[in-house]
């Protein structure tokens, strides 16, 4: 509605998951870093856990734009509370395979037989599944059986679990031993910084072709940090709702006293939703500055500032691991290409 009379060429903070409008702060990316790595490894289980609405799903789409499908089938399925067989099922459809009446001990061998076909075709298969807070003991060992087919030593399918806080909890169960020795690599999404906040606006509106039109001030954006926590999904739907409000009565500046406005229109839709972990209702956390953990004498915010040099140092290690992966893949197409000419000289 309100595109066109800012000029903008498409809505900007539209709530389905759209990889054009990733936005790749310091979490996000170290997230994606290890989604990539895992794909390089080519085998066990990513997990990406997080907060409602902090990205997993846009993280997924981002991902899935920048696969070869010559060499990888990948589907994204998102569940609710589904037995083992249901869970199948969905899997097998959501590659293409029919399996209507048939038994589970018929689906697992027909999802056995795509992921065979798959190989023979040099391809391998990624599933990505969504919600996977919702999964049964039961279901996650039966993903961990399908994660048995293996060629070579290689194995077929591939999955990472993008789930809720709840996830985590399910994984360190005493019956899910041989599950958690299958993950090769898992991380915490959390919520936007308030400096975060103000790029990843400025980011989705200048994609769009925003022009200064309308304006924010200083002081709104940080508003926009107070009430939605730093939360993606709830920063689209505050913004949107913003510029419907700036469209409908032609404001061309948005300052604090609008965003105080939506945020009263908003406050019953966003009570009902879980705070990130360490922020207080209302926006505000009240664990204090100077705090110490007794049993250490070390200060939150020295504690802090250790583990932002530890994750910095992980990042880069990571994409330093990447990178080397990537290099030997080309020497190995070299070489394999090599042989191939010796074969034939």
């Amino acid at each position: 509605m309100y595109e066109a009379h800012f000029g903008f060429s498409a809505k900007p903070f539209q709530l389905t998951p759209d990889p054009r409008f990733f936005y790749a702060s310091a979490c996000h990316k170290k997230a994606l870093y290890y989604l990539q790595y895992g794909l390089h490894q080519g085998e066990g289980f990513i997990v990406i856990t997080g907060p409602i609405g902090t990205g997993k799903s846009t993280l997924a789409s981002n991902l899935l734009d920048s696969l070869d499908s010559q060499k990888i089938v990948a589907s994204q399925v998102s569940v609710s509370n589904l037995n083992p067989r249901e869970l199948l099922e969905h899997i097998a459809n959501a590659f293409g395979v029919r399996t209507e009446g048939d038994s589970k001990a018929q689906i697992i061998k027909e999802i056995e037989q795509y992921l065979f076909t798959l190989n023979r075709q040099n391809k391998r298969a990624l599933l990505i599944i969504d919600e996977a807070q919702n999964l049964s003991h039961e279901s996650l060992e039966e993903l961990r059986l399908l994660s048995n087919y293996q060629v070579n030593n290689k194995p077929l399918l591939q999955t990472f679990l993008l789930g809720q806080e709840e996830l985590r909890e399910h994984m360190q169960h005493p019956s899910m031993l041989q599950f958690q020795q299958r993950v090769i690599a898992s991380f915490h999404l959390r919520a936007l910084t308030d400096s975060e906040v103000k790029q990843y606006v400025m980011h989705r509106l200048l994609h769009v072709g925003w022009t200064d039109k309308p304006a924010f001030t200083e002081q709104a954006l940080t508003k926009l940090f107070t009430y939605t926590h730093g939360i993606p999904r709830r920063i689209n739907i505050f913004m949107d709702r913003t510029l419907l409000m700036a469209f409908l009565e032609n404001k061309e500046l948005i300052d604090s006293k609008v965003i105080e406005s939506i945020g009263e229109e908003l406050k019953e839709e966003f009570k009902n939703e879980s705070e990130p972990n360490g922020v207080q209702s209302g926006g505000a956390n009240k664990t204090s500055k100077g705090n110490t953990f007794s049993h250490t004498g070390i200060s939150k915010d020295d504690l802090q500032e250790l583990v932002q040099d530890l994750n910095e140092i992980l990042e880069s290690a990571l994409e330093q691991k990447i990178a080397y992966t990537k290099f030997i893949d080309t020497l190995i197409a070299k070489r394999r290409m090599l042989r191939d000419v010796l074969k034939n000289s």
